[in-house]
């Protein structure tokens, strides 16, 4: 009987420590200082473009120093519902896509024009709740990125207000400036400089294998309740562009239906969240660990 004991044991200590995570747990609020609101001005100019250190060259543009909010999106939702430009399609918000060109290249799928799908309402993890009337963020979530969003969902609202997604170079050179770091802030990480995987930062709480976000601009030079971090912006004055959540990019390839992110995420490991490193997904796909910032 003795010999049984101890795998039992392991079996409980196993399953409890795979037991789901609360997703919807209380979380520290802290201010950041950071105003969410705020663009950064990069000129025009060459500059080291991915691992291999390319040289390329942008026209000036703006890009917010920030990625777009939950109290953002949850205003943005109000008033493009208001006036048409989104609509609620049972617990979707659907908005209207123009559609791609479609080169029928083996493996594309057809990207039509017509209503896509910006947010889900129903997922578990979505810090946007509708309560039949008005739309708002989730509480203690006001601050952080807006996740949950499909590709097309962070189309729609750059669009609304009159800018765009940054295209992949716009958004390297925007967190790298012109030299060759590998990181927005420069040449090593360490857990202060990021939220990403097993960052034990005030947001992570690795006993129940829970990760979550951070309030934008959170890795600023300032201390939290203990917790001190490193002013991590980029040369550009930049929050988040490693680490927190994946943001979409705004290229669409010819003959390719995917659509590209780039920054890793609170999910990723540290060495996966410098600059040049890229992942893809289907413009309809949403995580807790995707947002995205606008251009212009």
């Amino acid at each position: 009987m003795k010999r049984i004991i101890l795998p039992l044991i392991l079996l409980t200590v196993f399953l409890a420590s795979c037991a789901p995570v609360d997703l919807n747990a209380p979380i520290p609020t802290f201010d950041t200082g950071v105003d969410s609101n705020a663009w950064a001005q990069i000129p025009a100019g060459e500059f080291h473009f991915g691992q291999h250190e390319d040289i390329e060259t942008t026209e000036a543009y703006e890009i917010m120093i920030t990625d777009v909010t939950s109290s953002q999106y949850a205003d943005f939702l109000n008033t493009a519902f208001a006036d048409g430009y989104i609509k609620i399609d049972g617990e979707k918000i659907v908005g209207f896509y123009p559609g791609d060109e479609f080169h029928a290249v083996k493996h594309e799928e057809e990207i039509e024009a017509g209503d896509w799908v910006y947010i889900p309402l129903d997922d578990p993890s979505q810090r946007i709740k509708f309560d039949g009337t008005t739309f708002t963020a989730q509480e203690g979530y006001a601050n952080h990125p807006m996740t949950n969003v499909t590709w097309f969902g962070a189309w729609g609202y750059c669009e609304y207000y009159d800018s765009r997604l940054p295209t992949e170079m716009e958004w390297e050179k925007a967190g790298r400036g012109t030299d060759e770091r590998p990181f927005p802030w420069g040449d090593e990480i360490l857990r202060e400089n990021a939220n990403f995987y097993s960052s034990r930062d005030p947001f992570e709480d690795m006993s129940s294998f829970g990760s979550r976000t951070s309030p934008v601009g959170f890795f600023n030079g300032k201390m939290y309740d203990g917790f001190q971090t490193i002013n991590s912006a980029s040369p550009y004055g930049l929050y988040d562009m490693s680490g927190n959540v994946w943001q979409w990019t705004g290229d669409v390839y010819e003959g390719m239906h995917y659509r590209f992110m780039r920054g890793g995420s609170k999910d990723t490991y540290d060495m996966d969240l410098r600059l040049w490193v890229r992942n893809n997904a289907t413009p309809t796909y949403f995580s807790p660990g995707v947002g995205f910032r606008c251009a212009r």
